[in-house]
């Protein structure tokens, strides 16, 4: 078991040669997978499902003591995981439609699976990143070559492997390493799905682009949050905080952009400041512990860069804005008021626990200022007026737009990144249908014999 302050042991990069190997094994794969029924392929993701729910506790312990996470988080992680490989097995059953033509004749259209996916998943939250594109992959009778991040391989390996236990051989393969492996496999596969930062998600839309392959991405967010007049400011506070502090920041959906009405600042910003100074950093599997650490110091540092770019240029530090006294990567929890709108730490994703506050005289000027990033993965806004939710979802360019809480939403919820958050539909059935691709067949009756 790795400690507190250990990453997992260091895996070695998966050779050239290797990564080839392993993507003709999948490809060899997919004439069979392909014709298995679709009942007998979700069957599979149902026992993958159970396989991963046996091994919750091991799974999260596993995850808490590679990157940190909260013990109570990393077992929600893993439990959501198996959720969605369920969830895949119902909603991957349907497929085609007929269609309507002309008279003595048959129309219908055919999904049919696009063959090889490279899936490529982050080291933040790699259970459900993984399970939710797996899932989707296998369901519709693709084959997948699986890279976990290098940063928390253990981890990812770990979930693969109990998935590729309940399938034949070759439906999936795992392959570990850095940036090259993952290089080589966009290379060579017809489908990737990336979730990760977005220059590496622009640089696999651009191969995949060059050489006729489908990418599907989802990457960086700088999530803004608006509060309006009227919120109850306790209220307000603690969804700020869940957004910003939970897992250190360290989620594609952290609040990175906080912008305050007038009216409710001052209250809020005072509520907020108690939360931070109230977080509690220790070990991530006592009860008592609210505050992650940050994954390595190379995050460390980029979180202590911005925080300290955006001093020098006149914000101030209400709690926090330092390391913590202690051995690892641990960032106090902060809040920074005064910041402005062109501060690194406003418009770089920042992967820490910061909430960067600005204060605005207006609902429409707390929309128009969250609206310019960009980024445009998801926003959350805090109102009791209806007209006003009802106006941010209409205006807010995001793939998410979540009122009146943080994080949370049904499953099966898809959406399309904006920006340079990614492109392709995100998980659901939606999801499905970008790994599928549709044939249209017209039949009719040839002449008598």
């Amino acid at each position: 078991m790795t400690t507190l302050q250990q990453q997992s042991e260091p895996h070695e990069d998966t050779g050239t040669s290797e990564v080839a190997d392993a993507v003709d094994r999948a490809r060899a794969a997919t004439v069979s997978w392909r014709r298995t029924a679709p009942a007998e392929r979700a069957a599979c993701l149902r026992a993958a499902a159970d396989a991963v729910r046996a091994h919750v506790e091991d799974l999260a312990d596993d995850l808490t003591g590679t990157t940190g996470r909260l013990l109570r988080e990393s077992r929600e992680s893993a439990t959501v995981a198996a959720a969605l490989l369920d969830e895949a097995a119902v909603t991957g059953l349907a497929g085609g439609r007929s269609l309507a033509g002309a008279s003595g004749a048959v129309d219908w259209v055919r999904h049919e699976p696009r063959g090889v996916v490279a899936v490529l998943t982050p080291w933040n939250d790699p259970y459900p990143a993984a399970a939710g594109l797996l899932a989707a992959a296998l369901v519709t009778g693709n084959t997948v070559v699986h890279k976990p991040s290098e940063r928390s391989a253990g981890p990812g390996l770990h979930l693969a492997r109990l998935v590729r236990e309940c399938l034949p051989a070759g439906v999936l393969e795992v392959v570990e390493g850095g940036p090259d492996v993952g290089r080589e496999l966009v290379d060579l596969v017809d489908v990737v799905c990336h979730i990760g930062s977005s220059a590496s998600g622009r640089e696999i839309r651009t191969v995949c682009a060059a050489r006729g392959a489908k990418a599907i991405t989802e990457n960086g967010g700088k999530d803004p949050l608006v509060v309006d007049a009227g919120v109850d400011p306790a209220w307000a506070a603690s969804q700020v905080a869940i957004g910003a502090f939970t897992n250190a920041g360290q989620l594609c959906t952290s609040v990175e952009r906080v912008y305050l009405h007038r009216d409710v600042a001052d209250a809020v910003t005072e509520e907020l400041v108690a939360l931070a100074r109230a977080s509690v950093a220790g070990d991530p599997r006592d009860e008592a512990t609210t505050l992650a650490r940050l994954v390595d110091e190379q995050q460390l540092s980029v979180v202590q860069a911005q925080v300290e770019e955006a001093v020098r240029r006149g914000a101030r530090v209400l709690c926090g804005g330092h390391r913590l006294d202690r051995d690892g990567p641990w960032f106090r929890a902060t809040v920074l008021d005064r910041c402005e709108d062109d501060m690194e730490v406003m418009l770089e994703e920042t992967f820490g626990p910061v909430a960067p506050l600005v204060t605005v005289d207006s609902w429409e000027e707390g929309l128009a200022r969250a609206a310019t990033s960009r980024y445009g993965l998801a926003a959350t806004v805090l109102t009791p007026d209806a007209r006003h939710a009802l106006q941010a979802v209409e205006e807010l360019p995001v793939g998410t737009v979540k009122v009146n809480a943080v994080f949370g939403g049904a499953p099966g919820g898809s959406a399309d990144p904006r920006g340079d958050s990614g492109a392709g539909r995100g998980y659901g059935p939606d999801l499905l249908g970008e790994l599928v691709a549709l044939k249209a067949v017209h039949w009719e009756p040839g002449p008598p014999a």
